[in-house]
């Protein structure tokens, strides 16, 4: 036995999983893919049209990563842009790089196709760079909410741009987030764009995200619903017949005794209440029928629900 085995596993091996094991799988939220399928089909196609240049737009499998760790891990020559969804009242991040950044600012400056990349520098952004790129990261706000909007109606907008990772902070370094990592290819340059949503930034559609597909929960199964109905009319219920109702005193109905009459100020001709669950439905009236009592409905009372409404209007 080697002494590498004798050893056993490194600590720090150990508790890295155990952290990592806090992390939720993406897998869970199935429909949460498909919608950044959707982004990059509209991106590619609104992109083109905003800059009149062929970008190529391809998609990494979603990760889930610690925000804080991802955080660290950001150059400090990207450009980060915190977005507010005010229909979750949350934030997520969206990170591009400097490569994607210069790109994008030469395109839309009018650079020609086949000019030399420009030199990444570790400087400032200027104002016109900066309106620039607000400019692009608007419009990829936009096509986010469309891809959104078969799951929940939802709106991104742009809060502010920041190019110092500690102003980025938009949850706790130990929360679990989604990564989407979009690769972009703009005049032969490869560029890569991060979209970070933290699990609680997605909480409120949760439930949607889940879903195998879209017809799962959003639709309707009419075969189901038929099942229903032929159960419901086959479910026994009960009509209590109210023949009358009358309010007395606490002492009165303490003075009750074998033998007392209670007389309700009713005729013979007077209609009875049916009702189910204290619900009144039918109106009708006593009869006989083979030596028993029987009643026939005359016609039919609002329902709890109706009276309900009929009086708040």
């Amino acid at each position: 036995m080697s002494q590498d085995a004798d050893m056993g596993p490194e600590p720090d091996a150990g508790l890295r999983r155990m952290l990592d094991a806090g992390l939720v799988a993406y897998e869970r939220l199935p429909m949460l893919e498909t919608t950044f399928d959707r982004l990059v089909r509209v991106l590619s196609t609104s992109l083109r049209s905003l800059s009149n240049e062929s970008i190529e737009i391809g998609i990494d499998p979603l990760s889930s990563v610690r925000f804080g760790d991802f955080l660290a891990a950001v150059p400090s020559t990207s450009m980060l842009a915190i977005f507010k969804i005010e229909e979750w009242d949350n934030v997520g991040l969206m990170v591009l790089d400097a490569a994607l950044n210069y790109s994008v600012v030469d395109v839309l400056l009018g650079s020609p196709r086949g000019s030399p990349s420009t030199t990444i520098e570790e400087r400032p952004y200027t104002p016109i760079e900066r309106s620039l790129l607000e400019r692009m990261i608007k419009h990829i706000l936009r096509d986010l909410s469309a891809a959104f909007q078969p799951i929940a109606p939802v709106m991104f907008r742009l809060d502010r741009l920041e190019t110092n990772r500690r102003f980025a902070a938009i949850c706790r370094p130990s929360n679990s987030a989604v990564l989407a990592r979009l690769r972009v290819r703009v005049h032969e340059r490869a560029a890569c764009l991060e979209i970070v949503l933290p699990y609680a930034t997605l909480e409120p559609i949760r439930d949607e995200l889940m879903q195998q597909f879209m017809g799962e929960r959003l639709g309707r199964d009419d075969l189901w619903e038929k099942h229903l109905a032929n159960a419901l009319r086959e479910t026994d219920v009960e009509l209590d017949a109210v023949l009358g109702e009358l309010s007395m005193n606490l002492s009165e109905v303490l003075a009750l005794k074998q033998g007392s009459r209670i007389v309700l100020p009713l005729t013979a001709d007077d209609p009875v209440e049916l009702r189910c669950g204290g619900v009144p439905l039918f109106s009708a009236r006593t009869g006989n029928r083979r030596n028993r009592i029987a009643v026939q409905i005359e016609s039919k009372l609002p329902s709890g629900d109706q009276q309900l409404g009929a009086s708040t209007e």
